[in-house]
């Protein structure tokens, strides 16, 4: 499957590299370009691509806003956003992540880890810069919560709550499965129930619950 990706920077020398290490992948290719966040928005809308690739920082619509837009909880049929910037703040990085996004990357960040993020954000899997991601996902246990976590719709079994572990501490499927002495297939049976049972669409909310909820030691 070729996985179709949509990149938007206000800065076309930028866009120009993303597009270049994009295209470079056998398995990638760069549908569209904007230069804004609303133009995003649009191209994203008409196009449908498999993957976003948005920066943070735009005119007309940042990239937060455009994220919630494409990939908000609202949203009926979302679409995968990975957001990428120079700038690492708390408040960026939550509030992409809030917003939908399914990955954070810096500008900064290797060729490869930006193809693995988009690889990423296609499967349901979430790919945050390591460089801000225990930072960020500790912030979660301190910051004041604007309202009460929701709550499972059935309460997580003892091996659900060890996976929402793993899963908050940031691990691949292949890492969970090594370190609990699990298949697979087991890992993505308990992963779907974690979703199901939170109304999370994918890890990094799953995380974010985790942490919020104070799971996390």
């Amino acid at each position: 499957m070729t996985i179709r990706v949509v990149i938007a920077d206000d800065q076309s020398i930028i866009r120009a590299g993303l597009t270049t290490i994009l295209d470079g992948q056998p398995d990638i290719d760069v549908v569209g370009q904007a230069a804004d966040g609303r133009e995003a928005v649009d191209l994203a809308r008409r196009l449908r691509p498999d993957v976003c690739l948005l920066d943070i920082r735009m005119p007309n619509l940042d990239g937060i806003e455009a994220t919630r837009l494409l990939a908000g909880p609202d949203v009926t049929d979302p679409i995968a956003v990975v957001v990428i910037t120079t700038f690492d703040t708390d408040e960026y990085v939550y509030g992409a992540l809030r917003a939908g996004a399914r990955g954070f990357l810096l500008k900064g960040a290797a060729p490869d880890q930006l193809v693995q993020a988009v690889h990423a954000a296609v499967r349901g899997d979430a790919l945050i810069d390591p460089g801000v991601t225990a930072r960020l996902l500790a912030s979660f246990s301190t910051r004041p919560l604007a309202s009460r976590p929701a709550q499972p719709i059935e309460p997580l079994t003892e091996r659900e709550e060890v996976v929402l572990l793993t899963v908050a501490r940031g691990r691949t499927n292949a890492e969970i499965a090594d370190e609990l002495y699990i298949s697979m297939s087991t890992v993505k049976f308990h992963l779907a129930g974690l979703m199901s049972k939170l109304g999370a669409r994918n890890r990094v909310e799953l995380a974010m619950w985790a942490y919020e909820t104070r799971r996390v030691p």
